[in-house]
């Protein structure tokens, strides 16, 4: 049997984005505990020029739901990016895993050839439903995903693999 679409992507999502809200909690005991405001870690950054830690969740979010909306044909939810609490981070977290939940795997299964047009500030670009998913949707939604973790963990919070990876089901 091969892997499908929708299990190749929407378990994906939700698992990890359930694992950032455990990360979330996590930062902000630490932060107590060490007795800063949490907000702090909202812009926190690994080099000047990278993007901050609330932007990494926002994009990684976009990903997630981006990623589903397209492969389904549906429109995706339009969230505001102003998050500035680790609430609001969770929230957004929560709607993002609500909608992607809420597409209907039959939406997802088959686009494995389907064109998905991709808007770029450089225009468009169109790849194939599975190449889309396995070469873009996941890559970036992890590439962010490993980012928050990176900041939350260069920013002392403790946070080991098995927090990354959540519990595994089988």
């Amino acid at each position: 049997m091969s892997l499908s679409m929708h299990s190749a992507s929407v378990p994906i999502f939700v698992r990890m984005m359930g694992n950032l809200l455990s990360w979330l909690d996590k930062a902000e005991a630490h932060a107590t505990a060490k007795k800063f405001d949490a907000g702090v870690l909202l812009a926190a950054r690994l080099a000047p020029d990278m993007l901050p830690f609330t932007k990494q969740i926002q994009i990684g979010c976009d990903a997630a739901k981006f990623g589903v909306a397209r492969l389904a044909g549906v429109e995706a939810p339009k969230y505001e990016d102003n998050e500035a609490t680790l609430d609001e981070l969770r929230e957004r977290i929560r709607k993002t895993i609500a909608f992607v939940q809420s597409v209907p795997a039959d939406k997802i299964e088959g686009t494995e050839d389907k064109d998905v047009t991709v808007p770029r500030r450089d225009g468009t670009m169109t790849l194939k439903g599975e190449p889309y998913l396995k070469h873009l949707v996941l890559p970036n939604f992890f590439f962010h995903m490993t980012t928050a973790y990176a900041l939350l963990r260069h920013n002392g919070v403790d946070l080991g693999k098995t927090d990354f990876l959540g519990a595994l089901k089988t």
